[in-house]
């Protein structure tokens, strides 16, 4: 009986040393009563985290001890899914709602102005095309490239309004997009398109800055703003018409300096942007394959499979040949070709490097498509700069 009474008082004072170590005591424990006298049996344990131990024979400590850690390994799981909920959160948090007021935030959210990589997407074609209408040896103008940045802007807001009033009830379904203003109820759809109209209305201010042939080649590209949301109902081949409706500007940007077009420049250009589109909005596209199938709406991401990345090469390479014609038909300097076979090298990356089954890689690569546009800019400015 003292053998066992000794390696009990053993095991019990391992345990207490244990267990203090992973939960300190609370800031005022309670008194122990002096008259109670403490049985090497019957000796409770308290800690903060309200559950008592009570010492036993040997292999009831072992039950014991068995019991608590397992309790304790599920508290810990739920205590690390709260922290990890709370990190994403966090993460979420954007300069919307540090900076801006609290009514004015959902409105800031339908415009994705917490997201700027769409803006650049639609800029970067409209800044190619103005760098390309300068004289030669001239830098671009300064004035023109801020009206069309801000343009851009306004011109996504509106498409990302009109998409999200439309497509309410199928952002509900898919996980990325549920919490969208509209979808979540945050916004009525009246409140959507008095936004929509604010915006269209800051944008005619900004085309009626151009001469009268960009104003019309201008207001033109509504009919795509405005169908695109359609297009995932009826083909497999939306990604296509955002390509046509996102690269409007580089017709836009040269007819805004020059006051018309120049089919050998500007068409090509138009083509290797339509190609480009093709390229991300694929990738983008298939971080929502698997809730595009539950809700029935289309994309190229679906229609290529497990073929994506020979249709992506494909397009890449269709790309960066109408960016070449589109130099050598503006008689661009030698560094435009250098800077396009840079361009061409990222495109490449992130075509043969994205994992189309993790879709924080995806969006990694989608967002990088910023610097190709920008590696793409400075193309043209050294290469007309040059010219």
């Amino acid at each position: 009986m003292a053998a066992l009474w000794k390696i009990a008082r053993s095991r019990h004072k391992a345990l207490r040393a244990a267990l203090s170590s992973l939960f300190p005591p609370p800031p005022s424990p309670p008194r122990r009563n002096p008259n109670l006298s403490p049985s090497p049996f019957t000796a409770p344990f308290n800690s903060n985290h309200g559950f008592s131990v009570q010492l036993r024979p040997p292999c009831s400590l072992a039950l014991g001890q068995f019991a608590f850690y397992s309790s304790n390994g599920a508290a810990e799981r739920s205590d690390e899914g709260g922290v990890e909920e709370k990190r994403k959160k966090e993460l979420d948090v954007s300069w919307i709602d540090l900076y801006l007021p609290e009514g004015l935030r959902r409105y800031a959210r339908v415009a994705r102005l917490d997201k700027p990589i769409g803006t650049w997407l639609l800029a970067w074609p409209c800044m190619w095309s103005i760098m390309l209408a300068a004289e030669p040896g001239s830098l671009p103008d300064i004035k023109m490239l801020m009206l069309f940045g801000c343009g851009a802007m306004l011109l996504r807001g509106a498409g990302c309004t009109i998409n999200d009033i439309l497509d309410r009830d199928i952002d509900r379904k898919v996980e990325r997009t549920k919490q969208r203003p509209i979808a979540s109820g945050l916004l009525t759809p009246f409140q959507g398109l008095t936004f929509l109209g604010l915006q269209l209305f800051l944008g005619l201010g900004i085309l009626l800055q151009l001469n009268n042939y960009s104003r019309i080649l201008g207001a033109s590209s509504l009919l795509l703003v405005f169908t695109y949301p359609l297009m995932k109902r009826l083909t497999f081949w939306p990604q296509a018409y955002l390509g046509l409706t996102f690269n409007w500007g580089a017709l836009l940007g040269w007819s805004a300096v020059r006051g018309s077009l120049d089919p050998a420049i500007v068409l090509p250009l138009y083509a290797s942007g339509v190609f480009w589109t093709l390229v991300y909005d694929t990738i983008y596209a298939h971080q929502d394959k698997e809730d595009d199938v539950l809700v029935g709406v289309k994309s190229t991401a679906l229609r290529f499979g497990d073929s994506t990345k020979e249709w992506l090469t494909g397009f890449g390479m269709a790309c960066i040949t109408c960016l070449g014609i589109c130099g050598y038909n503006a008689n661009l300097g030698w560094p435009y070709f250098a800077l396009l076979a840079g361009a061409s090298s990222h495109l490449w990356w992130q075509i043969y490097t994205v994992d189309l089954s993790d879709r924080a890689d995806l969006n990694r690569k989608f967002v990088s498509n910023t610097w190709f546009g920008a590696i793409i800019f400075g193309a043209t400015v050294l290469g007309r700069f040059t010219s």
